[in-house]
């Protein structure tokens, strides 16, 4: 069998979907040396799984749903007259198979996937799922990255040591991260909504000397200028930065499809503006997590993840 298992035009597929893959991309297994002989740059992966997350669940239907609004997307941008296929070579690569029940056996195996795009040369665009999903793809980028720089936009510090005697909880992803090797001096985290988050996730944050950016500091210097200087501190003498976006970050109005739906966090304009900056001169890895579409009215939160990926990967075509 061909490592290419299909392959979709745009056209009459907006109603007849896609087949299951991201903007009708081909897929192909998540294997270094197929991508690398097929030339693949870009690898989507989808990461279904909630079984770590303490508030509403749902995200596990996440990549089906954001394949699934994908279908109403191109790969060229009429506004910036750009398209994307001219800058990558694209795959999906499908899904983590997760084992319910076993957080340890599934990261192993996400762990295990990631590295093999990273392996590969290939830029991981990991779908969630909840946030403890970015557990396997950091610990597999710092494999392959000696010295990675990383930033978190979110509602939420995410860096809990444990919750419950839980240490894959998906209120723990950036504790973790430290764990595997990034260090704390280039990590940023933006949009952090302070009636959400527990005084010890923040003195953690704090003490290990993070960036921290409160959606206080995006209304008063605005997006970009925010997303800009936590571009400059992630990413100052590091190897290659990873961006994890938690789409809680985005105000409830914009994303309802979420199990903390943020009130005052970005709006869709802000978020969009804020990617495209913090990608700006290249990215190693993305991932796009916490989009719930039992909660999601009209697919809007999964749509918005679609778009925040491509102006990610837009942005990341400027120098």
């Amino acid at each position: 069998m061909s490592d290419v298992v299909a392959d979709y035009s745009f056209g009459g597929l907006l109603h007849a979907g896609s087949g299951g893959t991201f903007m009708r991309l081909p897929y192909v297994k998540p294997d270094a040396d197929t991508l690398k002989k097929l030339g693949i740059t870009v690898g989507i992966v989808g990461f279904p799984w909630d079984s770590m997350c303490i508030s509403r669940t749902g995200t596990n239907y996440g990549p089906r749903a954001i394949r699934e609004a994908s279908d109403q997307f191109s790969s060229y941008s009429a506004n910036l007259d750009l398209d994307l296929s001219d800058h990558y070579t694209f795959a999906d690569c499908g899904d983590v198979p997760v084992v319910p029940g076993s957080p340890v056996r599934t990261m192993e195996r996400a762990q295990r996937m990631m590295s093999e795009v990273l392996s590969a040369g290939a830029i991981p665009v990991t779908i969630g799922g909840d946030h403890s999903i970015t557990i396997a793809c950091a610990r597999a980028f710092r494999e392959r990255y000696e010295n990675p720089g990383l930033i978190l936009v979110d509602s939420h510090f995410d860096t809990a040591e444990e919750v419950g005697g839980e240490e894959m909880n998906h209120a723990c992803p950036i504790a973790r991260a430290v764990d595997a090797g990034f260090d704390p001096s280039k990590i940023v985290i933006i949009g952090t909504n302070g009636w959400l988050n527990p005084k010890a996730e923040f003195d953690y944050a704090r003490q290990r000397g993070m960036t921290i950016l409160p959606m206080e500091t995006v209304i008063e210097k605005g997006a970009v200028a925010v997303a800009r200087q936590a571009r400059a501190i992630a990413g100052a003498g590091t190897d290659s930065v990873y961006l994890t976006f938690d789409i809680d970050a985005i105000d409830g109005a914009y994303a309802p499809g979420t199990g903390v739906p943020a009130a005052g966090g970005l709006t869709s304009r802000e978020a969009i503006a804020m990617v495209s900056e913090l990608a700006r001169g290249g990215l190693g890895g993305l991932d796009v997590v916490e989009v719930s579409p039992p909660y999601d009215h009209d697919g809007i939160t999964s749509r918005l993840a679609v778009k925040l990926i491509l102006e990610a990967l837009a942005g990341a075509t400027k120098r």
